[in-house]
């Protein structure tokens, strides 16, 4: 569909949540948008006569049979000063099932407009430049966010905070390409070598500025998709007990019997207002049925792709230490020790160098100690910093090209300045595209259809 052609229809939908409430926020958007305001206000003519960006009330009549569908607030925001860009009308009104199909029905029957598609508000948004990729991005993130510390992220990258980094990078290429096409343009004039010089040194920095960002141990990606957390061990260690005692209910089966737990099994817990998924997964051990191995093997994989482990060992047999869980225990890895309400820690008190902390899942014991640890190593991951975060796989896609680019650039700037020039080219346009400067048509959709409808 051509970019003409979707602009010249008006868009609505719910912008609120689906189901019975207090208020409903319907949305409207595009060029009919103060007609469908007036006409739902009872008026005859094209535009409303409501001052823009004020609240104000209304009875609200169907423009074709003159029933009255509800009383409520509205709200005129003529464009360009409006979220899209564009002429955006919104009703506010009770947000009962039979109000909100009955001003749906209303704007339905009216001629040139549509059901907005997910994420096409925001799209006009990005269209009409309101915002960038990253801040649209970031506006998603924000409304998927379910703990304090992804909210905080959202609204950073909201605000713009990672799309101003992304464009000052590009800025900056663009103007060392400058500095190289005219070097390539007049070659027969002796143009000051400082220039070319200063131009190198300042993209030697800019791609030390890259490789420090992509080597962030993907803390901003994690922030927004969440830590992941196995618990591994032997056999009747307490995983499972474990586990229910973290999610203060019965997730898991516990039972006295090995090998009860087959699969892996998880919760999503926010732990200091980080986001945190924790997988219970089956006893380590040799032997055992086919089920029981397929349980295991998913166990190790599990506890392979996880940011962290907790390796749970018996208290009853410490310091017998399980051999197939302490082979997995590293650095990203914390000990606990199961059972310590029926006797001591015993030395030694670590398993390859990780220090082991004495719990009870029964009673609680020792509990509140490994949350602070868990809490400190989620922290760690986590921490924001003064820098803003990456925090898609594209982002980072897209800079490691641009970084690629730019290890290309000093390998040839000295032999083929053309050549060179052109790998500038490359990261810049590599950069545009993560804010939506150059080429994202075949993108846009990719990134607008995981919005709600209404946003």
């Amino acid at each position: 569909m051509e970019q003409t052609t979707a602009f010249s229809q008006t868009i609505f939908a719910l912008a609120s949540a689906g189901g019975r409430a207090g208020v409903a926020v319907i949305r409207v958007s595009g060029p009919q948008a103060g007609v469908v305001l007036a006409r739902l206000m009872g008026r005859r003519g094209d535009a409303p006569e409501t001052p823009p960006r004020r609240a104000v009330y209304a009875q609200l009549t169907d423009p074709v049979s003159g029933e009255t569908l509800d009383d409520g607030l509205v709200i005129w925001f003529p464009g360009p000063a409006s979220f899209t860009g564009e002429d955006v009308a919104e009703f506010h009104v009770h947000g009962g099932p039979a109000v909100i199909s009955g001003i749906l029905g209303a704007l339905s029957a009216v001629d040139g407009l549509r059901l907005a598609e997910p994420g096409e508000f925001t799209r006009r948004a990005f269209e009409h430049g309101k915002m960038d990729l990253t801040a649209a991005e970031g506006l998603a993130d924000l409304i998927e966010a379910e703990t304090a510390a992804q909210r905080r992220q959202a609204l950073r990258q909201l605000e713009g905070e990672l799309g101003r980094v992304y464009e000052n990078w590009r800025e900056r290429l663009l103007s060392a390409l400058a500095h190289s096409e005219a070097a390539i343009d007049f070659s027969d004039e002796d143009l000051p070598d400082h220039i070319e010089a200063a131009a190198r040194a300042e993209l030697v920095g800019l791609e030390e500025e890259i490789a420090s960002h992509l080597t962030d141990r993907r803390r901003g990606e994690r922030l927004r998709d969440g830590c992941r957390i196995a618990i591994i061990g032997p056999p009747n260690a307490g995983k499972s007990s474990l586990l229910n005692l973290l999610a203060q209910r019965d997730a898991a089966i516990v039972s006295e019997t090995a090998g009860t737990t087959r699969d892996v099994i998880e919760v999503h817990l926010d732990l200091g207002g980080y986001p945190v998924t924790i997988a219970d997964t089956a006893g380590l051990r040799d032997g055992g049925d086919a089920i029981e191995a397929e349980g295991i093997r998913r166990a190790r994989r599990t506890a392979a792709a996880a940011d962290l482990r907790l390796a749970v060992f018996d208290g009853e047999r410490w310091p017998e230490a399980d051999p197939s869980t302490a082979e997995l225990v590293d650095a990203d890895t914390l000990v606990v020790i199961n059972k310590c309400d029926l006797g001591g820690l015993k030395p030694p008190h670590e398993v390859n160098g990780q220090s082991a902390l004495a719990i009870s899942a029964l009673t609680g014991d020792g509990i509140d100690h490994l949350l602070a640890a868990v809490a400190e190593r989620v922290a760690g991951m986590m921490d924001l910093g003064d820098f803003p975060a990456l925090t898609r796989a594209r982002h980072r896609e897209a800079l490691e090209q641009c970084r690629d680019a730019l290890g290309r650039y000093f390998a040839s700037s000295g032999s083929s300045p053309e050549l060179a020039a052109e790998d500038l080219r490359l990261a810049a346009r590599a950069l545009g595209r993560i804010t939506g400067r150059v080429d994202v048509d075949d993108i846009l959709d990719v990134i607008f259809r995981d919005f709600c409808i209404g946003k």
